[in-house]
């Protein structure tokens, strides 16, 4: 099976939707922020406010490299990661499938009002807005886009995941 990698706005369920969509195929489950976290070993708020974006977009870049080259895996990115021209094209060489969770903004943005306290992109509704409408274009390159609604639970939208991955040729 090909490699989902899911992509999407911060707030857009990413990481709860990835584990259900790589437990049900059976997949590995990657959060590439996790990931980097671990290997630097400090949170990503804290490698934000003590290194910069800068020195964690290079991080995020390495981290992608190396989990792009396995198979059979389920990526949940972070919410920039697709939105580097250099990050995009390394996913899509990799064979993989990349897929936008797409909520609406009014979505996102309760989600980002009740727990916004471990992203370091977010400072306030209206920088948060921004940021959303710069990297909606990047995000609409996925090779999928499962539209949302900002209800479901993460067993459905894996389930609308799945059945879209279906329309993609070979991948799964």
């Amino acid at each position: 099976m090909r490699s989902v990698f899911l992509v999407g706005f911060m707030g857009a369920g990413k990481s709860s939707i990835g584990a259900a969509v790589a437990a049900r195929l059976g997949s590995c489950f990657i959060d590439l922020d996790q990931e980097i976290s671990g290997r630097l070993g400090a949170p990503i708020v804290e490698l934000f406010a003590d290194h910069g974006e800068a020195a964690f977009r290079v991080a995020e870049h390495e981290e992608l490299a190396r989990v792009a080259g396995l198979d059979n895996v389920v990526v949940a990115t972070g919410g920039g990661t697709f939105c580097d021209p250099t990050n995009r094209d390394l996913i899509h060489r990799s064979g993989a499938v990349s897929v936008y969770l797409d909520l609406p903004w009014q979505a996102l943005l309760e989600r980002l009002d009740a727990d916004n306290s471990e992203r370091p992109m977010y400072d306030d509704a209206d920088q948060a807005r921004r940021l959303f409408e710069e990297r909606l274009p990047e995000y609409l390159r996925a090779m999928v886009r499962v539209p949302l609604d900002g209800d479901e639970r993460p067993p459905e939208v894996a389930e609308r995941v799945i059945a879209a991955l279906q329309e993609v040729p070979c991948a799964t």
